[in-house]
């Protein structure tokens, strides 16, 4: 689309966070503004598609209002940066959380794509605006969805101005997004965002960015980055108040549930796969039963000048509870080191609350006593009441891990009991619950010829002059 001054910008800059209430939900409140590019490219109108890609599913929406460079800024102040502003209008920061890990830091394929910043569809004369008095609202398929005004922003529109001038000139026709407010979620193709920013009281208004979101018509060229998501991003890109469904099958889950830990090692073990338990661990509820899909966290050594960036307020201990989706287990890699509490009684709460399926980790349990006292299955290395920052620094979530030995991924299956916990493929795992329910059947039927006296000798394993009358057994079951 040309650009509403009539030449394409030099730039396009957004601002990362800026309004308290998404602050909020991100869980941190910057100090300082921080920003990405988007490229001139990506500027669509009002009324053009919001193209997602192929094979992505986390299409977003961020209602924003638009500074559009009036005058060069170079090295202004913070009390003359609105002085630079022409004009102001409704933008929609659109992005495909799918490609994100794939330019981490730039968003550059995620947010850069064409047709990812419409603006419009008018534009507001910034001379006849007070910058604390605009309103941004957005709309999707008529629901109202964020409203939010500029009086009580981290970073005022003249600041952002004033700081970005410091080191780069801003040219007329730059476009500059000021952040998006609480609300920004996931959008599916057929949906319809519309965005409106207003002042003076509303009696003036940029009118209403729409688009409707659209499927690509062609398949993403496969050489490249390809999309990828998983249960921490879905919970990331969804944002607060969305009640995902639990992430893994109930009826899978409910199978893996009647199969023992021994049983499933065993049939890993025949498909080579020698390395599938977290070793090292022990439950606080011997009797209960762990089923879920992995979501993972990773503590590294102790540094105590990098623990006050990494270690404190909403941390990456506090983001990975945060994050949990129902059916999850929350698998923490303490490098095995027990020396040290890794989760306590407050977290494992909110766990349990935000409908974790248990807690594993190669690390410490703090406040032991009353983690065992919650009916969340919990899995720990030893007993510990050292707080965090003794051994770890909390590092990042849903990333790959070793957990007691074992390597697991996000999305990994975890079933744990009182023999301890197992690994399981999510792609194995249909047939694995096939062949392992047939193991317990053939062990039950020996097990009962044990009992009546038989010797083990070609009964166990079962052989084949025990194979008919097994199946005889086999078959008076059902």
């Amino acid at each position: 689309m040309p650009h509403p001054l009539g030449t394409q910008p030099s730039k396009i800059i957004a601002v990362h966070l800026n309004y308290p209430c998404r602050a909020k939900e991100r869980g941190r409140v910057p100090d300082q503004p921080s920003y990405f590019l988007k490229p001139p490219s990506s500027l669509a109108g009002s009324g053009d598609p919001l193209v997602r890609p192929s094979g992505c599913e986390l299409m977003s929406f961020e209602g924003e209002i638009a500074l559009v460079v009036g005058r060069r800024a170079h090295r202004v102040t913070p009390e003359r940066g609105w002085s630079h502003i022409a004009w102001v209008t409704a933008a929609n920061d659109a992005g495909a959380y799918d490609l994100r890990y794939a330019d981490r830091g730039s968003n550059l394929r995620s947010k850069g794509a064409d047709g990812f910043t419409p603006l419009g569809p008018r534009l507001l004369d910034a001379t006849e605006l007070d910058p604390a008095e605009l309103r941004l609202r957005t709309w999707v398929n008529g629901e109202l969805v964020q409203d939010a005004d500029t009086g009580t922003l981290l970073f005022p529109f003249g600041a952002l101005i004033a700081d970005l001038s410091r080191l780069l000139t801003l040219e007329p026709g730059d476009v500059v997004l000021t952040g998006t407010p609480a609300g920004a979620s996931v959008v599916s193709p057929g949906d319809v965002v519309e965005v409106e920013v207003t002042g003076a009281g509303d009696r003036v208004s940029s009118g209403r960015l729409r688009n409707a979101v659209t499927e690509a018509d062609h398949d993403l060229a496969p050489w490249g980055a390809m999309p990828r998501v998983d249960a921490a991003l879905r919970a990331d890109a969804w944002g607060p108040g969305h009640t995902p469904e639990p992430v893994l099958d109930r009826d899978l889950a409910e199978a893996l549930r009647g199969i023992s830990t021994a049983t499933l090692s065993s049939q890993l073990r025949k498909r080579g796969l020698q390395h599938m338990t977290i070793d090292g661990v022990r439950p606080t509820r011997p009797g209960d039963k762990l089923v879920g899909s992995a979501h993972t966290l990773r503590y590294l050594p102790l540094r105590e000048d990098l623990f006050k960036k990494y270690g404190n307020g909403m941390n990456a201990q506090k983001r990975a509870v945060e994050e949990l989706r129902p059916g999850q287990v929350l698998v923490m890699d303490a490098r095995r080191d027990p020396t040290s509490g890794t989760i306590g009684d407050i977290l494992a709460l909110r766990a349990k609350m935000r409908g974790a399926a248990g807690i594993v980790t190669d690390g410490g349990l703090r406040d032991s006593a009353a983690v065992a006292a919650l009916d969340l299955p919990t899995y720990y290395a030893a007993e510990h009441p050292a707080v965090l920052g003794r051994r770890h620094v909390p590092w990042d979530t849903g990333v790959p891990v070793a957990c007691g030995g074992a390597l697991v991924q996000p999305g990994d299956i975890l079933v744990g009991d009182a023999d301890g916990v197992v690994v399981v493929p999510p792609d194995l795992a249909e047939q694995l619950v096939a062949d392992s329910t047939e193991q317990e059947l053939q062990e039950r039927f020996i097990a009962e010829q044990v009992a009546a006296g038989e010797p083990v000798d070609g009964l166990y394993p079962l052989g084949p002059d025990w194979r008919a009358a097994y199946q005889r057994w086999r078959d008076t079951r059902g």
